[in-house]
């Protein structure tokens, strides 16, 4: 039985051909693997990597054995029960023997039925999104700010001296000199020939040999003089700042802090924030961040009061909407700034202000942002802000909404949002 493996060896020797096609091979496991995983970390760590089991009976290795030809007898030593073409019953069920697996389990959760490795953070949010897209994105990148940024642009004479290339500079004094030297070398290679000559004839012409040297040592000497680099060589690199297109998001964190939703709730629905985050950061190079929680009455915080907070009374969906309205107006140019956001609730509202949600939505909000996410977290029916929000799915393309019962939907809830569309849909 043989094993052929690539161990031809890169960085911090790695074979990153083996990997790579290990992670192609067993993408389903793999992705399996982290849709459980993603519901169990903790939101600190959601931005490294992962480590990921694999049952050994997913895993097969081809291989080459030597084929068996002929027959073959074997005498097994210790056997006085069996004769052989005698048939050997299966153990039942529970029996002691292999496969009983009446084993002491594991202290850490990994026996010999697994294969566990470990994946790093660019691999495990390339598997968490593979099929991921974010809505209208073809919209998104038509409203883009212009930054500079510098690129190298050839050479240039003046400049300072960090900035010198030197090979450059000693490319122009080589051609320099050879330029003006050229025709006083091709001279003195003359003179030199004649002054081999005056030596050899017959009889001896001494004023004329002196002569001869004399116009050599002068001409070497001039040529000497010609400065091994000069200024007129010296060259520098040159950097020019280009524009380029460089777009930037904005995500609205909304969330119900009533006295009707939990710790419990309030964490699911974290999870769900940082999955967006992530997602929005792999698209956009600078994403920032506002967090509104409401009430009876909305304010903008920062991200631990947003979450850990304590608040008790009703609840007034609006509120909350109306600060991001004024928010979007104030410092966040829908013509600038490609816009999402994430509204988390567990349903909760006065009955007299849902209609109000969706009237603020409908003309203010909803034209302003790329995208508007609700997620509903609750195990309870749905009340009147759900049925305004589903009127408001059926008339608009950039509003999306999903219940969440437990926390193992959440990453499953999350795909649903961000599935991608197909050619035809987005086109």
């Amino acid at each position: 039985m043989s094993y052929f493996i690539d161990r031809r060896l890169n960085g911090k020797n790695k074979s990153a051909v083996n990997r790579q096609r290990f992670l192609r091979r067993y993408k389903t496991q793999i992705k399996q693997s982290i849709s459980g995983a993603i519901n169990k970390r903790s939101v600190t760590d959601v931005d490294s990597g992962e480590s990921v089991s694999i049952a050994n009976g997913d895993i097969s290795e081809p291989v080459f054995r030597q084929g068996r030809g002929g027959q073959r007898h074997r005498v097994h030593p210790g056997n006085d029960h069996f004769v052989q073409n005698d048939r050997i019953e299966r153990p039942q069920s529970g029996a002691s023997g292999s496969g009983g697996g009446q084993g002491q389990a594991s202290p850490d959760g990994e026996g010999q039925d697994e294969f566990v490795f470990q994946i790093s953070k660019d691999e495990y949010l390339d598997l968490l999104f593979e099929d991921l897209a974010l809505p209208n994105l073809r919209k998104n990148q038509q409203r883009q700010l212009t930054e500079y940024k510098t690129h190298r642009a050839g050479f240039t004479a003046n400049g300072v001296p960090a900035n010198i290339s030197v090979v450059r500079s000693l490319q122009n004094s080589l051609a320099r000199r050879t330029a003006m030297t050229a025709a006083r070398r091709r001279e003195l290679r003359e003179l030199e020939g004649a002054l081999e000559q005056v030596a050899k004839s017959e009889p001896a012409q001494l004023l004329e040999e002196e002569r001869l040297r004399k116009e050599i040592t002068e001409l070497r000497e001039r040529i000497a003089k010609v400065p091994f680099i000069d200024t007129f060589d010296l060259r520098y690199k040159n950097y020019e700042k280009r524009p380029e297109p460089s777009s930037q998001a904005v995500m609205f964190c909304l969330m119900d802090v009533s006295g009707s939703m939990d710790q419990v709730t309030k964490d699911m629905a974290k999870r769900f924030y940082i999955l967006l985050y992530l997602f929005l950061s792999r698209t956009y190079k600078n994403v920032e961040v506002v967090y509104i929680r409401h009430h009876t009455q909305a304010k903008e915080v920062d991200e631990h009061e947003f979450f850990y907070s304590q608040e008790t009374g009703g609840t007034i969906v609006s509120s909350a909407l109306k600060l991001m309205d004024e928010v979007v107006k104030a410092r966040y140019n829908p013509a600038q700034w490609n816009i999402y956001a994430a509204q988390a609730s567990d349903g909760d509202n006065w009955a007299d202000d849902s209609p109000l949600c969706h009237e603020i939505l409908a003309h203010k909000l909803l034209p302003a942002v790329r995208y508007y996410s609700y997620i509903e977290i609750t195990r309870r029916a749905h009340q009147t802000l759900w049925r305004e929000y589903e009127h408001l799915q059926a008339q608009y393309e950039n509003f999306a909404m999903q219940h969440i019962r437990d926390q193992e939907d959440i990453y499953p809830v999350f795909r649903e949002l961000f599935q991608k569309q197909s050619s035809e849909a987005s086109g």
